[in-house]
């Protein structure tokens, strides 16, 4: 039993960065239906401005978070106004592929820039283990997991009680009604852009300072399970992308304590298989009729 709640609360450390990135891919989704696939490489920039922050100016640990979140907002800005902006109106495949390539050009450039080792994360926060009846809890597991809940309850007020969170949400439902209500759509999808992007830079920098270690390609894997968890919880659904996150994270984590722990990323996808061919439009989705 105590392994078992041992593993929990590792899952769930992990699962609160898959959920800060789900939040962005289901957000992007709900405003202007795409699929931001450079979502992960944000994420990716995060740590590294993290490590720049910390390692190079030698400024406080959430000092440096918050910098790392406000500058990957504005690059992911300047990504939507330069490689999905012009696209919004042509084909969904035209955008895909745009997406595509932007994250390949961050992966590249990164790894031109950095190489393709290796850093260690600063440790700017001394570890300390915590033991509760055999379970053991670290502060970085704390921080992680208060940092994460705090963000998710930054972003839920921001939705539902500010002008901006009602833009987006009208938006979301209907951008050409919005527009004739005085939206500005361009201002709305550039401040989604900016959230999420936020977002996934905050999961960077606290899974590196988490694992000590960071390198161009550690947003990959991740963005793809949080794009899982994004879809299971029903793509556009920012509570359904958060309880996902946490749950892919547990599920991960429980795998790996077991036999089949190289199969771990193979069981996350089945996962999302499994409850699509059950529940297409995800576990808080909801059908609805579109006219043809």
């Amino acid at each position: 039993m105590t392994t078992f709640i041992q593993q929990l609360i590792n899952g769930l450390m992990l699962g609160s960065v898959y959920a800060l990135l789900a939040l962005g891919y289901t957000m992007v989704y709900g405003i202007v239906k795409l699929i931001n696939f450079a979502h992960g490489d944000i994420y990716t920039l995060g740590a590294y401005f993290g490590y720049f922050f910390i390692k190079v100016l030698h400024l406080n640990f959430f000092i440096a978070l918050i910098l790392a979140m406000a500058v990957s907002a504005i690059i992911g800005v300047v990504i939507e106004y330069i490689a999905y902006r012009p696209l919004r109106h042509s084909p969904r495949i035209a955008v895909l592929i745009s997406a595509l390539g932007i994250s390949f050009l961050l992966e590249n450039g990164m790894t031109y820039l950095y190489g393709s080792d290796q850093r260690s994360f600063p440790q700017a926060i001394k570890t300390v283990q915590y033991h509760f009846y055999g379970i053991q809890v670290s502060n970085i597991q704390l921080i992680i997991a208060i940092t994460s809940i705090v963000l998710m309850l930054l972003l839920t007020y921001i939705v539902k009680n500010t002008k901006m969170g009602r833009a987006m949400r009208a938006v979301s439902a209907d951008p050409d009604a919005a527009s004739l209500m005085g939206i500005n759509i361009n201002h709305t999808i550039s401040f989604t852009f900016a959230i999420g992007s936020a977002l996934a830079a905050a999961g960077g920098v606290l899974i590196g300072l988490y694992y000590n270690s960071i390198d161009p390609l550690m947003g990959m894997t991740p963005g793809l399970k949080a794009f899982v968890a994004a879809v299971l919880g029903g793509i556009g659904i920012i509570p359904g992308a958060a309880v996902c996150g946490w749950l892919i994270g547990i599920l991960e984590t429980m795998v790996q304590a077991t036999a089949f722990s190289d199969y771990k990323d193979a069981i996350v996808y089945a996962m999302l298989i499994v409850i699509l061919l059950i529940k297409p439009t995800g576990i808080l989705g909801k059908n609805k009729r579109e006219k043809v």
